[in-house]
């Protein structure tokens, strides 16, 4: 296994890694809208927040010299399902034709306040 571990200004205290590499997959931990170099979490609504939370997982991507096409398979967490919409539009635009597996879920009050959560399953070129 190898870990990706972008290089962010503020340190994490959760017991994790943004990513693993394993057996030619990737495999990224969710992300939150959360800012991990400020901390600071968008104020503006859900569209904002899935923005951030698509840029983080966009930078674990970078960081494993992965592609947004390369995804595979991503689970969203929102905190209320009526965000649907939203969400599904800002993830269309970052993906583009590209549509990879997907599962939305509502599960409630989220870390920090954030409205969003991503996680991702990515293939790996390896040579």
């Amino acid at each position: 296994m190898k870990k990706i571990q972008p290089i962010y200004q503020m340190g994490n205290k959760g017991h994790y890694t943004p990513g693993i590499i394993s057996q030619g997959m990737l495999y990224v931990s969710g992300q939150l809208s959360r800012n991990p170099d400020t901390q600071e979490v968008p104020s503006g609504g859900v569209a904002e927040h899935m923005r951030v939370a698509l840029q983080n997982l966009d930078r674990v991507l970078k960081a494993a010299n992965v592609t947004r096409h390369q995804v595979v398979k991503c689970t969203l967490h929102l905190a209320d399902i009526e965000d649907w919409e939203a969400v599904n539009q800002e993830y269309a635009v970052f993906f583009g034709q590209h549509k990879p597996a997907r599962i939305i879920c509502q599960v409630g009050k989220l870390h920090f306040g954030c409205l969003v959560e991503i996680e991702a399953i990515a293939e790996v070129d390896e040579k």
